[in-house]
């Protein structure tokens, strides 16, 4: 039996060229970054994962009794730039105008710099907003089967625009229950709603545009259909084993339909077990 101590962060993810993502997770003790352990080899196994009862913020390290945000404390959610209003509503950042909404450097470092307007169809076809270094984890860390760039801007709020012109025809939430169970409830084509979309753009936006039309397939370890899934939050169920089946999104699936959000569980301390 194999054991290691971690608290938990998101899962790492690449996307190799036979389009199965290959996850991986970075140990951690506190703040201090441990070795890199492959998830894909999981697959097929019985692990366990046991919650130590400890929590620490992601940014501080300091000891908390619940997170927010994704592993903040209530303190660091308030101030800490992890947490910024624009990473969830990127057409409120500032930063292109030299005006920090929390931190001016960590904004300049992540803000201004070019980002992509996108769809990808996870259980239907939705719109977001990442940075272009964060493709393709940012759709893989959402469950989608497919994605397609459809403009290219220079900073974060620019994208944030278009991206607000387009929610009322496309939505920009994931449904993480149909998303696991490969529930699809819309087959458009993804070129074909790329070029509804741009139409409804203003001529504003035109020289931001895609021309490059490729359409990036995502499958993900283990897939396969669940008929049910259920959510574990570790507060409650501090023990979790069984089969690991799959892997989708931020998700572990098990052979029972029980789920796990690793990335909601950022900042807890597991013990996670498993055979060699």
């Amino acid at each position: 039996m194999i054991t290691y101590e971690t608290h938990l962060r998101k899962m790492n993810s690449t996307l190799p060229s036979e389009g199965v993502v290959s996850y991986s997770l970075r140990l951690m003790n506190n703040l201090e970054a441990g070795e890199v352990i492959s998830m894909n080899d999981l697959i097929g196994q019985q692990i366990s994962i046991e919650f130590t009862g400890e929590i620490n913020c992601i940014e501080t390290g300091e000891s908390i009794k619940k997170t927010y945000g994704e592993g903040l404390s209530y303190d660091a959610w308030l101030k800490s730039p992890l947490a910024c209003p624009s990473i969830v509503h990127p057409e409120l950042s500032r930063i292109h105008e030299g005006i920090a909404l929390r931190d001016y450097e960590w904004e300049m470092e992540y803000h201004m710099k070019p980002h992509v307007v996108y769809l990808s169809r996870t259980s239907h076809v939705k719109v977001g907003v990442t940075r272009e270094t964060n493709v393709p984890s940012r759709w893989i860390d959402q469950g989608a089967s497919e994605a397609i760039v459809l403009a290219q801007t220079p900073y974060r709020q620019l994208a944030g625009l278009i991206e607000v012109e387009l929610k009322d025809h496309l939505s920009d939430k994931t449904s993480w229950q149909h998303m696991l169970k490969g529930e699809v409830t819309d087959h458009r084509d993804l070129q074909e709603v790329k070029e509804a979309m741009l139409n409804l753009l203003p001529e504003e936006y035109e020289s931001f545009f895609a021309d490059d039309d490729t359409i990036t397939p995502i499958h993900y370890p283990g897939e396969r259909r669940f008929e049910k899934v259920t959510s574990i939050k570790l507060d409650n169920t501090p023990q979790l084993s069984g089969q690991l089946d799959a892997i989708k999104g931020q998700y572990l699936l098990f052979a029972d339909g029980r789920v796990l959000n690793v990335r909601a569980h950022s900042g807890y301390r597991i013990r996670l077990s498993y055979e060699s």
